[in-house]
C-alpha cells in the first residue's frame, strides 16, 4: 500500500493555494469544481505523481474545531520533510511566510513551524541522520 493523497483543512481554499504553491513552492495538482464543491490539491514538484495534499475547505462544524483546537494547541496540521531546513526557512520567509517557530534543534532533527494564513502551523523537518 502507498499513501497517495491526504487532507488538510483551509478556512479559505483560494488563499491556501497561493500560500502552498507561491510561499511553499508546491505545484497545483487537482482543481476541479462541482456546485459549491472544490476539489484542490497540491503536490511536490520533487515527486509530481507522489502523495498529494488536499486543501479541503473546514465548512464541516468537526473539521473547523479540530482546525482551531490543533493550531491553538501549537500542533502542526502536516509535517513536510527537508533537506536544509535553513534554507527552505529563508526561502519561505522571503516569500512572505510568517513563522511561529524559527529553525530549532530537537532530538534528532531540526525543525521550523510556518503559519500557512489558513488557520494552520506547517512543520518543516530534517533530520540528523
Amino acid at each position: 500500500m502507498k499513501i497517495k493523497l491526504t487532507t488538510v483543512y483551509v478556512d479559505d481554499q483560494e488563499k491556501a493555494l497561493r500560500f502552498y504553491t507561491d510561499v511553499l513552492g508546491f505545484t497545483k495538482k487537482a482543481d476541479f469544481t462541482n456546485g459549491p464543491f472544490r476539489w484542490l490539491t497540491v503536490a511536490s514538484p520533487e515527486e509530481p505523481d507522489g502523495t498529494e495534499l488536499q486543501l479541503a475547505l473546514n465548512d464541516n462544524p468537526a473539521a473547523k474545531a479540530f482546525q482551531k483546537a490543533m493550531f491553538e494547541q501549537s500542533q502542526p496540521a502536516v509535517m513536510f520533510m527537508s533537506e536544509d531546513v535553513q534554507g527552505d526557512y529563508e526561502r519561505i520567509k522571503a516569500r512572505g511566510g510568517a513563522f511561529a517557530m524559527e529553525p530549532t534543534d530537537v532530538t534528532a532533527s531540526t525543525i521550523a513551524q510556518v503559519k500557512d494564513g489558513c488557520g494552520n502551523l506547517i512543520q518543516i523537518t530534517q533530520l540528523k541522520w
